[in-house]
């Protein structure tokens, strides 16, 4: 037995902003439906909703709000924390990146120092943009640099000229350590090819939440663009941290980006849950979690342009929402499952003989766009083949074949959502960042789960430290450090 059609599946087509949603091969009937609208409002995910827009502390581990929303608010409407509306502090920033905007005539080359938030929102926004046909790029080329690996940083000062070269520091705490290093490698490139101190110090910016961190480093004040602890770090591509689009791509270019982004947050805290559509994508991976215990899930846009995009989501879904424990310290039912992907039609000579015959179902994301991304004369034909793929994918993943060889017989039922986008430009870029991310909260919120910090990431980083004394002085491990007996042993391994 197959998923029903769209004609007679319940709840299967939504849109906004000329997005459209298609859920029908979910296999979601109206009483499913209805019942998975009961379960978010028992949730309470419509008052979520507007704490979560009102600056509520919807991060409760650190009693903070999670307002990446205001950085989009290009109506400035006011935006209060504690008391304080933020959106003075915000307007600021956008004056001061459009004025950089203007300044920097004769740059090569920009390297973009981060890592994790600080780097793939930037990084996807660059990539995905630089399909967009006959889009102005002022020709500079944007490197980035997150790898504490020194492969990445070498073929970056392979390629670069030093002395019209810009670097742009990025982190929240100014604290990281792979970004501190780099960015002091780098400062020591640039020294090494003979720029004086005077010349470095118009060459460093810096992105932060610490502003006296960056100062100590080294970076004028007037060359440090701030963002706030209510944004977390894989939410921040919409602060100065997207500093990169604007810089490419020109200012009007960033703004579009933003007004995509707020146009689905309007959408999100204004629409019921019925026509919701980061809601509606929440809600039936909740029901595939409880229907089939789901462990992954896939997400393939049938756009080269969005290669980048999974890459993003992964840190979106699984930092936000792999927690084993709720927001009361309980242990959880469900949490984020593993998200993988990677773009159409290559994901299909890749993994689909898994999605399709596997023993796991894994429900898919995929995403298409109207509008070729290039203006050549195959466009068209291409696009075509490309959209076709796309949807007899889903259609095989969701009917299946019965044959009388089993090794022939695909079994179908296997969920999928399509995702239409009318193109790809910098709005609907934004606006399909924000989907998702409202998605990732929404999820969050029907868990109970806290999608705002990241606890999970520290311990690693904290072993590092004795790890790394370690096999600097010829692999003897201190007392008391935490290091146990096999990694001990590994250390000796990596200094014989």
């Amino acid at each position: 037995m197959s998923l029903k059609p769209a004609a007679q599946n319940s709840q299967p087509l939504h849109q906004t902003n000329g997005i459209f949603l298609d859920s029908a091969y979910q296999g979601i009937g109206e009483a499913g439906w209805n019942s998975l609208f009961q379960q978010a409002r028992k949730a309470h995910l419509e008052q979520f909703i507007t704490d979560l827009f009102a600056g509520k502390a919807v991060n409760n581990s650190e009693n903070r709000p999670a307002l990446h929303s205001a950085l989009r608010n290009l109506d400035k409407s006011p935006v209060l924390v504690d008391g304080k509306d933020v959106m003075p502090d915000v307007a600021q920033v956008w004056q001061r990146i459009e004025a950089l905007c203007n300044k920097w005539i004769g740059v090569t080359d920009v390297i973009h120092i981060g890592i994790g938030g600080s780097d793939f929102g930037p990084r996807l926004a660059i990539e995905a943009l630089a399909h967009v046909p006959d889009i102005e790029s002022r020709g500079m080329r944007m490197h980035f640099l997150a790898n504490i690996d020194t492969a990445e940083l070498n073929r970056i000062l392979q390629r670069a000229l030093p002395h019209s070269t810009k670097v742009i520091i990025v982190s929240k705490s100014f604290t990281t350590l792979e970004t501190t290093m780099n960015a002091k490698a780098v400062v020591k490139w640039l020294k090494n090819n003979g720029l004086t101190d005077s010349q470095i110090g118009k060459s460093l910016f810096a992105v932060t939440a610490n502003v006296p961190a960056a100062k100590e480093f080294g970076v004028d004040q007037d060359h440090i663009y701030p963002f706030w602890n209510w944004v977390g770090g894989r939410y921040s591509v919409w602060s100065a941290v997207g500093l990169p689009i604007a810089l490419q791509y020109g200012f009007d270019t960033f703004k579009e980006f933003l007004s995509g982004a707020q146009a689905i947050d309007q959408h999100f805290k204004t629409a019921p849950l019925e026509e919701n559509l980061p809601v509606i994508m929440a809600l039936s991976l909740l029901f595939q979690q409880e229907k089939h215990h789901i462990k992954s899930y896939a997400v393939i846009p049938y756009a080269d342009a969005l290669d980048w995009f999974p890459k993003w989501l992964q840190q979106l879904d699984m930092e936000s929402n792999g927690k084993s424990v709720d927001r009361d310290g309980k242990p959880v039912k469900f949490s984020c499952p593993v998200v993988f992907g990677s773009s159409g039609s290559n994901a299909q000579h890749s993994y689909f003989q898994l999605l399709h015959q596997g023993t796991e179902i894994i429900p898919i994301d995929f995403i298409a766009v109207r509008e070729p991304m290039s203006n050549l004369p195959e466009a068209q034909a291409h696009h075509r083949i490309l959209l076709s793929n796309c949807l007899a994918q889903a259609q095989a993943l969701a009917n299946g074949k019965k044959t009388d060889n089993p090794n022939n017989t695909y079994p179908g039922k296997r969920p999928s959502n399509l995702l239409i986008l009318p193109k790809l430009n910098a709005f609907y870029l934004g606006a399909l960042l924000a989907l998702y991310e409202n998605r990732t909260t929404a999820l969050g919120a029907l868990w109970n789960i806290n999608s705002f910090d990241q606890p999970g990431v520290e311990l690693g980083k904290v072993l590092a430290k004795p790890i790394e004394a370690a096999l600097k002085n010829d692999g003897t491990v201190q007392a008391n450090t935490g290091i146990d007996e096999v990694t001990a042993a590994r250390i000796n391994l990596f200094n014989q």
